[in-house]
């Protein structure tokens, strides 16, 4: 089994060059899987694993927007639809510098597996831009988000392909996208998610990813008798994710003491000030630089103040690690800091941001480890969510929605373990999710044929 694992890995690389982000997530999904191949012959069968990794669509294309000074600039906008075995393309679009194709295949092809696990009826993609949002007016950022449109209507509707906010595409994005996508086709459908409250979207999904992201780390707690109640916890990024994680943590009684954003890290001892963040990031869009002005009593590092490669809040002594900002920004020297500072749990809240090599030693030193795929899955869940209440004209309460998210959230953490339990990992999460993921997957394009 692990000679066709190779033989697929091989074939990916020689059709899909430089795509190293792509790679590694195929490589940790596929090798996970092989008490599941090895028990089942279909999936070899029926060539399972060389048609999973190949997306359905690839759709790549020029995005010419004119800036404040009337000069034409040029983008590459992407759109992969990878799976729709289970349910329509569901995945965010992600604007920023370092999107390309590798990038985005990545993101599209956990989004699989991570879709599965809410047990909806979604299936995996992802989009975005080259594009940087950072610097430009909102008159640029709104004509940059009609020209994408404008290319990215014909290929997505809400029974086709759904798209969501990701990295640099929050609610002002989505409502630049939703206008041009509604003149050019003259439909009012949801055909987005992370809408406004006014306009179809739903309560908690700004909310939901941070929180979806500690209800997990709860359940592995639980699990082993063990709460969040005073744990000091560390977390990274300072966007949509690390606040609510930040702020779902005060609420579940931990301490959260870092975040962290291009320029550096704020570590504040006795707990980040969680308004003064949201003023600073959510309002005025400001440098945590700033943070450290308004909270003399925290200490600011910046980014180039630490060796390259490394991130300063996983120098910080925790008991529990959020790495919740970009893909890789935890590795080996991470990790062994973590663990000689006795944390217990490194719960993910982003798209793979733990490198191998550290979760591997993370393994070897029995920290409990909540993999992305399902911790993550709070945003990709509540945007389903806003997907019905969007089919049946109906709007939900913040706490009919946080509650569903609580509970599937806690769905997802069973499936995981029981699943880790069946195939004689027990408590391994991340084997769990990936063959619980890939076994719904799977098995649903067995039942369709050769599509």
């Amino acid at each position: 089994m692990e000679t066709h694992i190779k033989k697929v890995l091989n074939n990916i690389e020689e059709c899909s060059p430089g795509q190293e982000e792509f790679y590694q997530a195929v490589h940790e999904v596929l090798y996970s899987l092989v008490p599941l191949l090895e028990e089942d012959e279909k999936y070899d069968i029926h060539n399972i694993l060389e048609r999973i990794t190949v997306p359905e669509r690839t759709i790549i294309f020029r995005v010419n927007w004119i800036d404040d000074n009337g000069k034409i600039q040029t983008n590459l906008g992407y759109r992969v639809q990878f799976n729709s075995a289970i349910g329509p393309y569901k995945g965010g679009l992600r604007f920023h510098p370092s999107v390309n194709l590798g990038i985005i295949k990545f993101l599209g092809f956990e989004q699989i597996f991570k879709n599965a696990l809410t047990g909806l009826q979604i299936g995996g993609a992802k989009g975005g831009s080259n594009f940087d949002p950072k610097g430009k007016s909102d008159n640029e950022i709104m004509r940059f988000c009609q020209a994408l449109m404008s290319e990215l209507y014909k290929h997505i509707g809400e029974r086709n392909d759904v798209p969501a906010g990701d990295i640099g595409v929050g609610a002002r994005e989505i409502g630049y996208l939703f206008g041009q996508y509604k003149k050019l086709t003259g439909e009012f459908e949801g055909v987005l998610t992370g809408k406004a409250i006014n306009w179809g979207g739903s309560h908690a999904r700004k909310e939901a990813t941070g929180y979806g992201s500690v209800y997990f780390a709860d359940n592995i707690l639980n699990k082993y008798d063990k709460s969040l109640e005073g744990k000091i916890c560390t977390v990274s990024g300072s966007g949509n994710v690390a606040i609510y994680t930040i702020e779902k943590l005060y609420d579940m009684g931990a301490l959260p003491v870092t975040c962290s954003d291009s320029k550096g890290t704020i570590y504040h001892e006795k707990g980040i000030d969680l308004n003064s963040l949201k003023a600073i990031k959510e309002i005025n869009h400001q440098s945590l630089e700033v943070y450290a002005q308004v909270n003399p009593d925290c200490i600011y590092t910046p980014l180039s103040h630490y060796p390259e490669g490394r991130h300063m809040a996983w120098d910080i002594p925790c008991d529990i690690a959020f790495p919740s900002a970009t893909e890789n920004e935890l590795n080996l020297e991470d990790a062994k800091r973590l663990v000689a500072n006795g944390c217990m749990l490194v719960n993910e809240g982003a798209n793979m941001p733990t490198t191998p090599e550290a979760m591997a030693y993370l393994k070897e030193n029995n920290v409990f480890f909540g993999p992305g795929k399902a911790a993550n899955a709070g945003g990709v869940t509540t945007s389903q969510l806003e997907m019905s209440q969007n089919a049946s004209m109906a709007k939900w309460t913040f706490e009919e929605v946080d509650d569903k998210l609580r509970q599937i959230m806690r769905n997802i953490f069973n499936t995981a373990y029981e699943t880790s339990k069946e195939f004689g990992c027990e408590g391994d999460l991340i084997a769990g999710a990936n063959i619980a993921g890939f076994r719904k997957v799977a098995d649903s394009m067995i039942d369709q044929g050769s599509v």
